[in-house]
């Protein structure tokens, strides 16, 4: 199954759910937020499944990195800048970098998976292209916001 955010021409944001066959085709009318696939398993019996549809920042971000799925490119920006909100809520753990040092590497807190995140710069264009990115799926921010959280003047560094 592959998953579609998509925000439509009402700024109503809609997720389309179509077989991964048929993923190509499929067409939305908006804009086109990001794409996951997901590998369905049958139910347990004593599965809730009102509790594993909470999309938070953190099942987004495995969710978007599953092993089973290629990260789209689309969706590098956003898996990055989660990452780093998720590891200042200590939810993952630097780890350094891949051999290659393409790749940040991150320990799941609790379960101790680890995850390779495209590394990247982390300017002030990066956030300035997320917040485009995020704004897409909700909304603009309101003008006394916007003002409030102007940027200052330097650069986050990119390691941990």
């Amino acid at each position: 199954m592959t998953s579609f955010l998509v925000r439509g021409q009402t700024q109503e944001v809609v997720r389309y759910d179509v077989l991964t066959e048929e993923s190509g085709e499929f067409n939305p009318e908006g804009t086109l937020v990001c794409t996951w696939a997901q590998i369905f398993k049958p139910r347990r019996p004593n599965e809730n499944p009102e509790r594993e549809l909470k999309l938070t920042a953190e099942n987004l971000f495995t969710t978007l990195l599953d092993p089973s799925a290629e990260l789209s490119s689309e969706n590098v920006r956003l898996v990055q800048f989660l990452a780093l909100m998720l590891e200042r809520k200590r939810v993952l753990k630097p780890k350094g970098v891949s051999s290659d040092r393409t790749k940040s590497l991150y320990e799941h807190a609790k379960s101790k998976q680890i995850y390779e995140v495209p590394a990247g710069e982390l300017t002030q264009e990066f956030f300035v292209q997320v917040q485009e990115q995020l704004s897409i799926l909700v909304g603009e921010p309101r003008k006394a916001a916007r003002e409030s959280a102007a940027p200052a003047s330097q650069t986050m560094p990119s390691g941990g």
